[in-house]
């Protein structure tokens, strides 16, 4: 195969540049916003309430609305998102939700398929992309020899499960729970 896949880039608003720090925080935002927040939880202990059932209250994200659950009832609540073992929960918010592509289907906007946007990032630069990003979240650089402090560059990579376990046990650091390369295959 030939075919050099570029990656996925699923946000389908105006282009932001790396430079625009508001625009980029506005995507973060809506990227890792969750279903629920514990900052929006309030657990009250059944040593504090009359009846002596624990309760926990809940305040909605943008109104002043609050429910009351007992701890029981709320942990039902929770529950019910968990998908049972082996299904797929899949949701899709924003641009793939069923309502917009319904909206957009019956406009007959669907079919205008935006252009990628091009980027002034190289490839090269793409591909060392993941040691900033590494660097950046975990303040380590992970091409930083750690015996010399020298600046290292990636040679290969080894994929083959065998030449890997051959490479740990020569290093020594091949544990007794290493899998057989069979099972894994």
């Amino acid at each position: 195969m030939n075919w050099h896949h570029s990656g996925f880039n699923i946000y389908c608003g105006p282009a932001i540049s790396p430079g625009e720090r508001g625009g980029l925080e506005k995507l973060a935002q809506y990227i890792i916003r969750a279903p629920l927040s514990q900052e929006r939880l309030i657990y009250i202990p059944s040593s504090a309430v009359p009846d002596g059932l624990a309760r926990v209250i809940y305040k909605g994200k943008n109104s002043n609305v609050r429910e009351s659950f007992t701890a029981l009832d709320w942990l039902a609540r929770l529950v019910t998102h968990i998908p049972n073992k082996g299904e797929q929960l899949v949701r899709y918010y924003g641009y793939y939700s069923n309502k917009s592509r319904g909206m957009r289907k019956k406009t007959d906007i669907d079919i205008e398929t935006p252009a990628p946007v091009d980027s002034d990032i190289t490839k090269k630069e793409l591909r060392r992309n993941w040691a900033r990003l590494i660097q950046k979240i975990y303040q380590t650089d992970p091409l930083l020899c750690p015996k010399c402090s020298g600046h290292m560059r990636i040679i290969s990579i080894i994929e083959d499960l065998a030449i890997v376990k051959k490479i740990l046990i020569h290093l020594n650091l091949c544990g007794s729970s290493l899998p057989s390369v069979a099972s894994l295959h």
